[in-house]
């Protein structure tokens, strides 16, 4: 049985302000998007690499993964409109290749802090149940709004978890469910865990972590860069 993981790179990135994308923004002499193929690439439990990729940025990303020796990138597909379609244009690619029961790992390239033991359960809970989604307990108050500027009402935190990259699936598991989003004409969900929700899958939950930060904002990088000098002090140190 094989483990893809398939990066998904094919956003602009125009929150973070920038000439451009943020998945290549340049961090610490390394671009976002090489952190997060250099922890799949070192996962003994990840057999291929493919990346969604924003168009004209192809010969870019190839670049890097021989800078960088990142020997396991096999696929470079084109990215779509939306997030949900650089995902099926991903997973669908994916199923040319792959056998049904093989597994397909799909994160986001801007979440470069993205550790081994995150990708290890992600594997473990969709090998047992066909699909994994990580997950993180919500620690804030959450206040319902129906106007955005005020609120009568909260949701007890204890029935929500935070959803994270990787979201892992059956190959045949996620293919079916986008034919049953197009058939169904859902265009607009927000993630591969919200769609089997929308169809009325049952989401299994696998290990997340604060630390598995999603790159979106300028402050979004500063922490990057602050978790990025705590990690090579703990190395340093050990």
């Amino acid at each position: 049985m094989a483990n893809i993981g398939l990066l998904i790179a094919g956003g602009t990135g125009n929150r973070m302000h920038q000439d451009i994308p943020k998945q290549f923004i340049t961090v610490n002499e390394r671009p976002v998007i090489v952190y997060t193929l250099d922890a799949f690439e070192k996962h003994p439990g990840i057999n291929a690499i493919a990346v969604v990729c924003l168009d004209g940025w192809e010969n870019v990303l190839s670049a890097y993964a021989k800078q960088f020796n990142i020997t396991k990138l096999k696929h470079i597909i084109p990215g779509g409109k939306t997030g949900l379609e650089s995902i099926r244009n991903g997973v669908f690619e994916l199923e040319r290749h792959y056998s049904p029961g093989d597994i397909v790992l799909i994160h986001d390239a801007i979440r470069p802090m993205i550790s081994s033991e995150i990708i290890s359960d992600c594997i473990r809970v969709a090998q047992k149940h066909g699909n994994a989604t990580a997950v993180i307990p919500c620690a804030e108050a959450m206040m319902m709004t129906e106007d955005e500027a005020a609120s009568t009402g909260s949701y007890p935190r204890d029935r929500l978890k935070r959803a994270q990259t990787p979201q892992a699936f059956r190959v045949d598991l996620i293919c079916n469910l986008h034919r049953r989003a197009i058939e169904a004409g859902i265009t607009n969900s927000v993630a591969s865990c919200t769609l089997m929700a929308e169809l009325g899958e049952t989401v299994y939950f696998s290990a997340g972590s604060e630390k598995n930060i999603k790159l979106t904002t300028v402050d979004d990088i500063d922490i990057f860069k602050a978790l990025l000098k705590t990690e090579r002090a703990s190395w340093l140190k050990d």
